[in-house]
């Protein structure tokens, strides 16, 4: 799927870029698949931030994307739909029960194509497996971090997973990030890869279209005062931060890890940061 450029008619059309959508079969959602989707800019439930720089946007509808196929569910693939609120594409599947349910949509997945799920479900792109029954060298993506759970990592446009190994009760996987990781040989995964692959390399090319993203404008703190931002203050003109970049609540912005990971960290084979020293 190859990035699409716009004509150079305005200063921020010349950088600018779009997915191409030709894989996109409708328009048009399945009205039982979604909600509407309140505007909360990036306050949780008690009413405070606690995501800066979001608010306004297009409005749009949430698709009620099933994460946790039942096993035994043999399908095929109706329409693959644009999703606004995730990079990945969606594909609209009817089951063998005549149900509609919403998966995401991998390179493999194209109109008409049958999807299965479960342990007797053969090893072939787009079909979901325990990992028990995927074999080692897979790729994979959708993947189960507590069985049962349903389908929380590996999940965005282009990315995939690597079965490494099988050793007793668990399986070791290679995530997108470098890290290797265990899991439990009863967690599910599908096959395959993300689609949408070339969403990181859209060009947004103007404010405007942010904005059209609920993504408002974000400040250097260089430029607040003193009291609004540890970088802030100072006279004369422009200036460097003075100390270790910090966030706007004083603590350390580059290389301070603040990962916990005393209840995951037997389950961490390979921290995804040892890939990184190495280059």
């Amino acid at each position: 799927m190859p990035i699409k450029q716009y004509n150079p008619t305005t200063p921020a059309r010349r950088g600018m870029t779009t997915q191409d959508l030709s894989e996109i079969t409708t328009r048009k959602p399945l009205k039982s698949l979604i909600k509407s989707k309140k505007q909360n800019a990036g306050r949780n439930n008690t009413g405070r931030i606690t995501v800066r720089h979001r608010g306004g946007g297009v409005k749009r509808h949430y698709r009620l994307v099933n994460h946790n196929l039942p096993a035994g569910t043999t399908a095929v693939i109706e329409e693959i739909e644009y999703d606004p609120n995730r990079s990945a594409r969606v594909a609209r599947i009817k089951d063998q029960d005549g149900l509609y349910h919403y998966v995401l949509a991998d390179t493999a997945m194209v109109k008409g194509k049958v999807i299965k799920s479960g342990a007797d479900a053969p090893v072939e792109a787009s079909n979901r497996l325990p990992f028990s029954n995927i074999p080692v060298g897979t790729q994979i993506y959708a993947i189960e971090l507590h069985p049962g759970k349903g389908a929380q990592l590996v999940r965005s446009a282009g990315v995939t997973a690597q079965l490494m190994a099988k050793e007793g009760d668990y399986v070791q996987v290679r995530m997108p990030s470098g890290e290797v990781r265990r899991f439990r040989q009863e967690a599910t995964a599908a096959i395959g890869m993300v689609g949408n692959i070339q969403h990181q390399n859209v060009k947004i090319g103007s404010a405007g279209r942010n904005r059209r993203k609920s993504i408002r404008p974000g400040v250097r703190g260089v430029v607040m005062n003193a009291v609004d931002h540890p970088h802030g203050g100072g006279d004369g003109g422009r200036h460097g931060t003075g100390k270790t970049p910090r966030t706007p609540w004083g603590q350390l912005a580059l290389g301070y890890r603040t990962r916990r990971r005393k209840d995951v960290s037997q389950m961490i084979i390979k921290s995804r940061h040892d890939a990184k020293r190495k280059k």
